[in-house]
């Protein structure tokens, strides 16, 4: 076998203008299919983690009702002991409180519709990063009473630290909410939305303005691996009763979910048109080695060369150029793509503006897993393998006599 392996490698090298050619169509797409790949997976990846940490979690707890009514009286009381056990179950990494209503925002002659929400500052920040997006003021304490808001609803209500802020709502079993808050901090965000819409109490402070002591609209809970989640958020099933429900992120968020899958479907097509184009370079590549060896394959039968040898050591010709190309392509791939997965690309105009639009900051992140380099290789190998049919069929045709004549 070392034999023929020696003498399929010396093959390559006899015309080198030729292998590189073929290696090289390999190699740039193989780079591009990984561009490709990894720009789609962290994608995907950054689109999922910003919708948990902001909005629901990998897994949420909440009122039997709530997430299809949204109300005040659907939310759920939740005991200390009970979110101990939940936080204490295998793979949970964190749990986050929210209570979460709108209500009008009112200073001077400027009234705005605005999401409250009330939140554990620590637990938050820990989770969303909350404290760095503070830009004027101080942070909430767990004890605090003043209101957190963004930038840009601060802007159109004329508001900044130190005044205060009409809070008017509806509380719990229709009680009406109305309380005089001081702004104690200006928080700024990069997606316009939540500089406009956002503010935060802390969440004693909340329940007792809307009346719903002791009560959570939600429980966010993070895990450390998101492939575990539908396990995990049986086993918090199987701590509560009928009046709460569990549900993971895409249940929760099933237009994210469709987004993804009509994404990826796309990208697969594409990558689909890449392999054909390789599928073409490496079997083009292939049939011109043989057409030209047509002699030299005369030769070797004549002198006693088994057909089968042949086989053997031109369908290792296929697979040494596949793979010439496959490994420079990753290797020259994985620091550019780890340099991207550290430096997302910050997008602008109108893609940025459709990226805003789904509640998510414009940078396009890069991700970088073992698997999209197997997949390459694998997928080249597989279509080198096939294209090495051509010289097996070609040289199973070969009649000494006629190939020595050229």
């Amino acid at each position: 076998m070392k034999t023929y392996v020696s003498l399929a490698w010396r093959n390559l090298w006899r015309n080198k203008k030729r292998t590189l050619i073929a290696a090289s169509s390999v190699f740039f797409a193989v780079v591009l299919a990984l561009l490709m790949r990894s720009m789609q997976s962290g994608y995907y990846a950054y689109m999922i983690d910003a919708s948990v940490r902001t909005y629901t979690g990998y897994i949420q707890v909440h009122g039997k009702n709530y997430w299809e009514k949204r109300s005040l009286e659907e939310s759920m009381t939740l005991s200390s002991n009970k979110i101990k056990e939940i936080q204490s179950l295998p793979g949970v990494r964190q749990t986050v409180k929210r209570f979460e209503t709108f209500a009008l925002l009112s200073h001077g002659d400027v009234t705005r519709v605005a999401q409250v929400t009330g939140i554990d500052p620590e637990e938050e920040n820990k989770l969303t990063g909350l404290r760095g997006k503070l830009i004027k003021g101080q942070y909430l304490s767990q004890n605090s009473k003043g209101l957190l808001l963004g930038q840009g609803l601060a802007e159109l209500m004329k508001v900044s630290v130190g005044d205060s802020v009409l809070i008017y709502g509806q509380g719990y079993h229709g009680v009406s909410a109305a309380e005089l808050v001081p702004v104690e901090g200006i928080l700024k965000f990069t997606i316009p939305e939540q500089n406009k819409t956002f503010s935060y109490l802390s969440i004693p402070y909340a329940q007792w303005v809307f009346s719903a002591e002791d009560r959570l609209t939600s429980l966010s809970i993070m895990i450390k691996d998101p492939a575990k989640a539908d396990d995990i958020r049986d086993k918090i099933k199987s701590l509560l009763d009928k009046r709460y429900e569990v549900m993971t992120w895409d249940e929760l968020t099933p237009e994210l979910v469709q987004a993804i899958q009509i994404d990826n479907s796309q990208g697969i097509i594409m990558l689909g048109i890449l392999y054909l184009v390789i599928a073409f370079g490496i079997f083009g590549t292939i049939m011109m080695m043989t057409a030209e060896r047509l002699k030299e394959f005369g030769i070797l039968i004549s002198v006693g060369m088994k057909k089968s040898r042949l086989f053997l050591v031109t369908t290792l010709e296929t697979l040494f150029i596949s793979f010439i190309g496959v490994l420079a392509g990753s290797l020259f791939s994985l620091p550019v793509l780890l340099y991207f997965s550290k430096h997302p690309v910050p997008l602008t105009g109108e893609y940025a503006q459709a990226i805003l639009a789904w509640g998510l900051e414009p940078v396009l992140p890069f991700a970088v897993n073992a698997g999209m380099f197997f997949a390459q290789i694998w997928t080249v190998l597989v279509i080198a393998l096939l294209s090495g049919l051509y010289p097996i069929n070609f040289i199973r045709k070969i009649k000494p006599s006629e190939a020595l004549r050229g």
